[in-house]
């Protein structure tokens, strides 16, 4: 035990004698004590304090019975309990549910599932009448889209390389049948789907309510622009209204001008179209997203940090997630209601919830607007987990590093695409760098991971008795970077205590 430790064990042997007293001088006795008890106290900081009173998560448990009956949940204090006396044993880490071992039945009680639905984040609430069970909100991968583009692209240039493929009209949006959605749209919704299937496995749940809305965007955007409310056929007459093309309209939108430069058609200047949002990954074609440049603008410097496109930020938000929940919000609550036919389930809006988080005074998220939903509103809540998605097979499938090349102007390094001929399509070409190349540094290479490794970022292992995150592993997957010192270990050295299974 450290010194700290003793202080504290100190003080309760002396307030334990301050309890029993001295028969023969008892005042003196007491007034000995209560200084010692000062003294004491005054050389414990107030942080070292705080040290001793260990907080007790009030995380809840999941408990199934011996023959797989959904029994109430219990605290993470009586499970840890139950699992020392080998009186339960482990069925499942997320949620983490114990079984019993001596037991076949058990009373329960009316359990209420809420979610709070969305496209990027998922607020998710379960109570009884007295206690809240779950307080969780998981954040979605935000690159998805992204990612299947670069794939989409790697596979395109493989095929292009190989015979001729005729094209294929079995596989377009209008032969697909009733109720099809886009697969990232898809993916999403069952997310939602599978968190409530997870806790319906282990928890006697009998009811659920789920936030469900229809979006208006024109009038969103209406609004966050200061334009007219839309009415009427406003909503038919949009900004392409009567433009063939989204390029015509984008065009017709600036002017036929460039908006860096300010060099259009009296010029004989050539325009293009530029995604705004491209630095940070957003190539959506909505028509905010998109600006009219000139080619002499629209050179790959200007991609770069500090150039004149990098940064740039579309002035009205995307509604990614507005239009998302318009699209799924039935489609949801039937396919719920398809596979679980004994749960009741309700839909709530987002105006319902407001008025209810007002009148229960609690704060604005996505775990509370759960909380708020339903009938069941406990004062004992449990505490809040946030749980953050992860790729599961994190595999880079192509990887293209540049060549680097001495530039004769300054003498630096720098890259093959640093130092490009300028031409972004085929027959136009801005200013000409390949001139400057000197010496080649390195030649340009393609790396293809193809292994899954054992160990993942953020899973969890031992090493030198201590608990680390892993960050990475490198060299062929013999050794693995610690997350906290970013250190390099074998991983012979190192005990694997959890995978972290999709979520960290």
């Amino acid at each position: 035990m450290g010194g700290n430790s003793e202080l504290v064990i100190l003080t309760y042997l002396i307030k334990t004698l301050y309890n029993i007293g001295d028969g023969n001088h008892p005042q003196m006795w007491r007034n000995l004590v209560c200084c010692t008890i000062y003294l004491v106290h005054c050389s414990i900081q107030k942080e070292d304090v705080n040290h001793f009173i260990r907080k007790e998560a009030t995380i809840m448990v999941a408990v199934l019975s011996s023959i797989g009956t959904k029994l109430m949940p219990t605290s993470n204090y009586r499970a840890r309990k139950l699992l020392k006396k080998e009186r339960a044993k482990i069925y499942k880490y997320r949620p983490f549910t114990i079984q019993l071992l001596d037991r076949e039945e058990g009373d329960t009680q009316p359990i209420e599932y809420k979610c709070d639905t969305g496209y990027q984040h998922i607020g998710i609430s379960i109570c009884s009448q007295k206690h809240e069970y779950v307080n969780l909100q998981v954040d979605m991968l935000k690159d998805e889209t992204e990612r299947h583009n670069d794939q989409r692209k790697y596979r395109r240039t493989r095929r292009n390389r190989l015979r001729h493929r005729a094209p294929r009209f079995k596989n377009r949006v209008s032969s697909k049948k009733k109720g099809w959605l886009a697969p990232s749209v898809r993916h999403k919704k069952e997310i939602h789907i599978q968190w409530f299937k997870k806790y319906y496995e282990v928890m006697p749940i009998t009811d659920a309510t789920f936030e469900v809305g229809e979006f208006d965007t024109q009038l969103l955007k209406a609004l966050q622009t200061g334009s007219p409310i839309p009415t009427g056929n406003m909503y038919q007459q949009g900004p392409r209204y009567k433009i063939s093309t989204l390029r015509n309209a984008i065009f017709t939108r600036d002017n036929y001008t460039c908006c860096i430069c300010g060099n259009g058609i009296p010029q004989n200047t050539i325009l293009c179209v530029h995604h705004i949002g491209y630095w940070c990954g957003d190539r959506t074609d909505r028509l905010d997203n998109l600006l009219t440049v000139c080619t002499k603008c629209h050179v790959p410097a200007n991609h770069q940090p500090g150039g004149i496109l990098y940064g740039l930020k579309p002035k009205l938000k995307n509604f990614k997630g507005a239009t998302f929940m318009t699209i799924i919000r039935w489609q949801l609550l039937d396919e719920l209601k398809t596979n679980f036919p004994d749960i009741d389930f309700h839909a709530t809006y987002g105006s319902e919830t407001k008025e209810r988080r007002r009148i229960l005074k609690v704060k604005k998220s996505h775990s509370n607007d759960a909380y708020v939903m339903g009938d069941f509103h406990p004062k004992h809540r449990t505490d809040f987990v946030l749980l953050t998605k992860k790729r599961c097979n994190n595999r880079i499938l192509e990887k293209f590093y540049d060549a680097k090349y001495i530039d004769s102007r300054d003498g630096s390094k720098k890259s093959g695409k640093d130092l490009s001929s300028g031409r972004t399509r085929r027959g136009i070409y801005s200013t000409n760098l390949r001139c400057y190349r000197q010496q080649k540094v390195s030649k340009g290479r393609r790396s293809i991971r193809r292994n899954h490794y054992l160990l993942q970022p953020h899973d969890v292992v031992i090493w030198n008795n201590q608990k680390y995150t892993v960050k990475g592993v490198h060299n062929n997957g013999t050794r693995v970077i610690l997350k906290k010192n970013n250190k390099s270990v074998k991983i012979s050295d190192i005990k694997i205590i959890r995978h972290c299974n999709g979520y960290y």
